[in-house]
């Protein structure tokens, strides 16, 4: 009496790919960093605020805001103006009236 034999393919289960972690990059002022939310360190406030106020009239209180907002935010808008959407944190917070406290 003959047996059949079947043959069944072997399935081998490789191990899923695993996520790589992100690769830290260093913070420039020229590069993009500090444009979203926690993306800054403290002490890139000043240099970071030193431009976004340096076309205005206002310098001392425009810096003044911007470095309170960059401590609480961890970011800075690009740009001297506008730009704000990049940042909600700096974008959203208000004054009591409702108007922008963040230059």
């Amino acid at each position: 009496m003959k047996r059949k034999v079947l043959y069944q393919p072997i399935h081998s289960k490789s191990p899923a790919p695993q996520p790589h972690p992100p690769q830290s990059q260093p913070h420039h002022n020229s590069s993009p960093n500090g444009t979203t939310e926690g993306s800054l360190q403290l002490q890139e406030c000043g240099p970071r605020c030193g431009h976004r106020c340096s076309n205005t009239q206002y310098k001392k209180p425009c810096l003044f805001f911007c470095k309170k907002c960059c401590t609480k935010c961890l970011c800075v808008p690009p740009g001297t103006y506008g730009n704000k959407q990049v940042c909600p944190c700096y974008n959203n917070w208000k004054t009591k009236l409702g108007g922008p406290k963040c230059p």
